[in-house]
């Protein structure tokens, strides 16, 4: 194992056990270096590490500390490896989009206010009204997300969101190559919000699996074809 490796599970070892609550302040470097037996940049390669995953935060001229260690906040990290995905990756975790956003889309219909039902009506509108691919997902993100949001649960919300990355949907729909996808979005948008202003649980979810298994299908054929767009696409 590598130096780095051993610090930085020794440092999460000490976290898991409580010796290092959430927001508490690491012990001084020279300190926590021979307490854990490691040395000075072991663990300054390891704070970095962990900084970066956000279980830890440097602050600077006060020292490091332990995150709120909120799990939608350490999801965040997983969203540079949605952007990059590419091929069968892709086609994973958009496959797991579509076992956890339609059932979240169907808790929303009894959850979403009438002044919720018209952000979205709005948000719709502006979608429909978008001149470039990226401003067209900017809104499908703002609306997929606006209904999730609904259901209360910050780390649903962040998993769903990181699963399907602003990155990742422009590439698939520039990828898509068809004058038919966004009129098929568009159509897809509007059955599920039908359902919404319904309170049609059931339908709601329906109409969601239907618009994410479409994506999932061209994208799951596009690799037989080679078609895949690559990240610079």
């Amino acid at each position: 194992m590598a130096l780095t490796d051993e610090a930085i599970d020794k440092i999460k070892a000490m976290i898991v056990a409580g010796e290092l609550a959430p927001g508490s302040r690491l012990p001084k470097e020279d300190v926590l270096a021979g307490q854990l037996g490691l040395s000075r940049n072991s663990l300054r390669e390891a704070v970095r590490a962990l900084t970066a995953m956000r279980i830890l935060i440097t602050r600077q001229g006060d020292g490091t500390y332990v995150t709120s260690l909120e799990p939608h906040l350490l999801l965040e990290s997983l969203s540079f490896a949605a952007d990059v995905s590419q091929g069968h990756t892709a086609l994973q975790l958009l496959q797991v989009r579509r076992l956890l956003e339609p059932q979240a889309t169907g808790l929303a219909a009894a959850l979403l206010k009438p002044e919720d039902l018209q952000e979205l009506r709005e948000i719709l509108d502006r979608c429909r009204s978008a001149t470039t691919v990226e401003e067209f997902v900017a809104h499908d993100i703002a609306f997929h997300l606006r209904i999730v949001e609904a259901v209360g649960n910050p780390v649903l919300s962040m998993l769903l969101r990181v699963l399907s990355t602003r990155t990742q949907r422009v590439r698939i729909v520039r990828g898509s190559r068809t004058s038919h996808a966004l009129d098929n979005a568009h159509q897809d948008h509007e059955e599920i919000l039908r359902a919404l202003q319904t309170r049609d649980a059931l339908l709601a979810a329906s109409a969601a699996t239907v618009h994410i298994t479409a994506v999932e299908q061209w994208l799951a054929a596009s690799l037989n074809d080679d078609s895949w767009p690559t990240i610079d696409s």
